[in-house]
């Protein structure tokens, strides 16, 4: 394998035995493939093309998918990098204004121009911290990236297999920063810093300087899950302030760039959709008695879920949520973060895309969506 290479198609298409609904694998290497974490999307090229990270010939690099002719086209050629830098592209993203894709490779923030696929170096880290997450602003011009306190001489971390070290990095208070690097090259800045975990920093899709980072760790245990950031100065502030005994989290942009989706556990254990203004404005919840998991929305009309074994639909009615509806079964096991299914929905709204490691190893899904009416209802408590 080599950059540049292209592969045949691995596709191939079955029928969800539940609800009838055709799923198609993009994927069927013997080794990882998985979409971006559901954040960020991973369609370029007006919607043609779509990059994954897979695990081939013993290394991990990022690839890209015709979703027309299935046709793959090897994008990086990178030699691997132990932990706790090793190459992980669940937070890879796109530019939204030109061909080109940014993660973190090692200890830097490495650029790829996705026609000539030529690589350049942007950042690097500091001596003292490792990475958490990436973005880029809507108008292209910035990389938001976090960098936090190495803390591994203190105690074993691996976030990636079972979580190992999360409530450790949390208790600890590891000192972390907001970086802003240009993408096209120049001096880095630090937009915030605090002695407390942060991770998952979202760009606004339409205001270049807002974003959204969260207080990480255990989600009933954080002061506030949810803060905003504008990064031409000033202090950060509270979205959807957390009320006592809730938990709240997996939070993401709608694509109108001014709302936030959310979900998360009321004290009495009911679990609650939710959809807020990043000014605290215009707050709804709803909540059911039914499991979520990762959800994922471009705006109020449908929400996509991972919850349990199935991928599930809620749709709007005008007054709250009807569902959850059942897409189809995932089945994944979960066990490493690249097994998430961290379902979400093409920019056109009209396929869901998930990961699953049902076969064995993680390999990429999508699927067309059907008439809501037509899914079958899943019960509460599965």
């Amino acid at each position: 394998m080599a950059l540049g290479s292209v592969y045949p198609a691995e596709w191939s298409e079955s029928r969800d035995p539940d609800s009838g609904v055709v799923v198609r694998q993009l994927t069927a290497y013997k080794g990882h493939s998985h979409h971006f974490y559901f954040t960020n999307p991973g369609w370029y090229d007006r919607g043609r093309r779509l990059l994954f990270g897979s695990d081939r010939a013993n290394r991990t690099n990022l690839f890209s998918l015709d979703l027309t002719s299935g046709e793959i086209t090897q994008v990086s050629d990178l030699e691997p990098v132990p932990p706790p830098y090793e190459t992980e592209l669940l937070d890879a993203c796109v530019n939204p204004v030109r061909p080109e894709v940014y993660f973190w490779y090692a200890r830097h923030i490495v650029a790829i121009d996705l026609k000539d696929l030529g690589l350049r170096y942007l950042w690097a880290v500091p001596p003292g911290y490792l990475t958490s997450g990436l973005n880029c602003t809507a108008d292209g011009q910035y990389l938001c990236g976090i960098i936090v306190e190495d803390l591994t001489n203190r105690f074993r971390i691996d976030l990636l297999r079972g979580y190992v070290g999360f409530e450790e990095t949390w208790a600890a208070k590891p000192h972390c920063q907001i970086i802003v690097v240009p993408s096209a090259g120049g001096k880095e800045r630090v937009a915030w810093q605090e002695r407390t975990w942060l991770g998952h920093i979202n760009a606004s899709p339409t205001r270049p300087n807002l974003v959204t980072f969260c207080h990480e760790g255990p989600w009933d245990k954080v002061d506030n899950r949810i803060w905003g950031l504008d990064l031409s100065g000033g202090q950060p502030w509270m979205i959807r302030p957390r009320r006592q005994g809730e938990a709240v989290g997996h939070e993401y942009w709608h694509a109108d760039g001014e709302h936030i989706g959310y979900h998360g556990h009321a004290a009495d254990g009911h679990s609650f959709l939710g959809r807020i203004r990043f000014d605290n404005q215009e707050a709804m919840e709803f909540e059911f008695a039914s499991d979520t998991g990762h959800i994922h929305s471009n705006d109020l009309s449908l929400i996509v879920g991972d919850g349990g074994r199935s991928i599930r639909l809620w749709r709007w009615n005008g007054k709250g949520y009807d569902g959850p509806r059942l897409l189809c079964r995932h089945n994944s096991s979960k066990h490493i973060q690249q097994a998430h299914p961290h379902p979400r929905f093409s920019p056109d709204g009209k396929q869901v895309l998930f990961t699953s490691d049902v076969s064995g190893y993680c390999n990429l899904y999508l699927v067309d969506l059907p008439a809501f009416e037509s899914l079958p209802e899943i019960g509460a408590g599965e």
